[in-house]
């Protein structure tokens, strides 16, 4: 019998599966979805699609991963988290905010969403879209976005992405032999496709 890893990279979505199985998808995407400064430098997309993968059965290495247990994890995790963000908007969020340039830039972007999508268009986009994401929870609750609103839209969101990546993972850990050996390639995929929102966005001019 093997104890817990020693050492385990805690920016890694691999590393993190190896080392604490699905409890990890619980614990990092609960950070990750709403917990400035810590979950800013989490995995979250990055870690659903290599789990779903390592649910499938027939992989030849790595841990196997049940993926009712990954599934309710990503999906407790998703939502838990983002409502705790949004709690921590409301009571002092901007006193984190200003303890780093970096969130702070992330969090402008996270306004700026709210402000041209509309709370529950952006609440949608916003989960999509890796730094975006941990910080439009608080930042919701600083701009005292109404808690029905934001409860009901960032439950459908935060199913909709963490279901949406386990499925998918799975999906190509079942369809495509030795695809777990690749998972770097997945990894890459998905953070270029995760930015499009942003990429894409409509330019607005100033009159």
């Amino acid at each position: 019998m093997t104890g817990l890893p020693l050492a385990v990279d805690p920016t890694s979505g691999s590393s993190l599966l190896a080392g604490f199985g699905a409890l990890a998808v619980l614990v990092v995407i609960f950070a990750e979805s709403g917990l400035l400064v810590v979950g800013f430098f989490l995995p979250g997309d990055t870690l659903l699609l290599p789990a779903g993968v390592l649910c499938a059965a027939g992989h030849t290495s790595g841990p196997h991963l049940s993926l009712w247990q990954v599934m309710l994890c990503a999906a407790v995790g998703a939502v838990a988290g983002a409502q705790v963000g949004f709690l921590i908007g409301r009571h002092g969020g901007r006193s984190a905010l200003a303890r780093s340039p970096r969130l702070r830039s992330a969090a402008a972007r996270g306004e700026a969403l709210l402000r041209r999508y509309g709370y529950r268009k952006a609440i949608l986009i916003g989960r999509f879209v890796p730094l975006i994401r941990t910080v439009l929870s608080p930042m919701a609750g600083i701009l005292d976005v109404p808690t029905r609103t934001f409860t009901v839209w960032q439950i459908v969101a935060g199913l909709l992405w963490s279901q949406s990546l386990v499925l998918a993972g799975y999906w190509l850990g079942a369809a495509v032999p030795g695809i777990e050996n690749y998972l770097w390639l997945l990894v890459g995929a998905v953070v270029a496709l995760s930015l499009l929102p942003v990429l894409l966005r409509p330019r607005h001019h100033s009159d």
